[in-house]
């Protein structure tokens, strides 16, 4: 059996990138060909859905914030009825599956049934703004440290993240699920030391054809992710590397550049 072959009564958590087709990975387009049934999240681009083959059955799982279709208990529960009835399974991940996605959840659900289960990476969406603008999420002598965070907290839970560390000088946030808390990002790191001017890309729609790359200073945060629809996914990546370099070509549609200043 090839390598990247579906078996009977398996499960693989295909990584299905930022959203842009072109993106997806050839190996993770074989696996969606050869599932029975495809598990999908809500942030998977309509152009991957599309090359899910016609009699494949398809089954929305999205979860967006405080717009849950499936909870992950209903979620996992529906995957293991799938592989014992020895469907050849794929659940569909945003990005990459192994970033923010909840897999181990999922494997241990699948794992307590007997039920094989492997991973196909994806493009991160880190990955994907950082090309679509035109920098390097890390940068010699200036970002020696990558640091992917999610600023997503459970209702009613505060966002308890190591400041300190965080706002550390020669590093690149990359922050997911930050939307909702951009005010909160912009101040706690500011409290913690990480300048004002610092600046930050706010990446909108990653990859898609209404992506929008807004550009501004760490203490306008809350002012550039305020200009965004409240259903456009968005990704805030802080740090030195994030500013623009002399030369560097960007993608000329829906670039929205502010050199924006704190109201205080």
């Amino acid at each position: 059996m090839p390598h990247d072959a579906i078996a009977p009564g398996t499960v693989w958590l295909v990584g299905a990138g930022p959203g842009d087709p072109d993106l997806l990975t050839r190996k993770a387009e074989r696996l969606i060909a050869a599932a029975d049934i495809v598990f999908y999240d809500a942030l998977v681009g309509q152009g991957v859905l599309d090359l899910i083959p016609a009699g494949v059955q398809r089954v929305s799982v999205g979860k967006r914030s405080g717009r849950h279709s499936k909870d992950q208990a209903t979620i996992d529960s529906l995957l293991v009825e799938a592989a014992l009835a020895g469907g050849r399974v794929v659940r569909l991940k945003g990005g990459d599956p192994s970033v923010f996605g909840r897999s181990t959840e999922e494997m241990d659900a699948l794992a307590k049934h007997g039920i094989p289960v492997r991973i196909c990476p994806g493009i991160t969406a880190a990955s994907a703004a950082a090309a679509s603008g035109a920098i390097s999420l890390t940068l010699r002598g200036q970002a020696r440290m990558l640091t992917l965070v999610t600023a997503h907290a459970r209702a009613g839970e505060p966002l308890d993240l190591d400041w300190p560390l965080l706002a550390r000088q020669g590093a690149t946030l990359a922050i997911y699920m930050g939307r909702a808390a951009a005010g909160e990002v912009g101040r706690n790191l500011i409290a913690a030391g990480l300048p004002t001017d610092t600046p930050v890309l706010v990446a909108v729609n990653v990859s898609l054809p209404a992506e929008r790359l807004i550009r501004g200073r760490l203490d306008a945060l809350a002012f550039l992710v305020a200009t965004i629809g409240e259903r456009d996914p968005a990704l805030l990546i802080i740090g030195e590397a994030t500013r623009p370099r002399p030369g560097g070509h960007r993608r000329a549609s829906g670039i929205a550049a502010f050199e924006a200043r704190s109201a205080s």
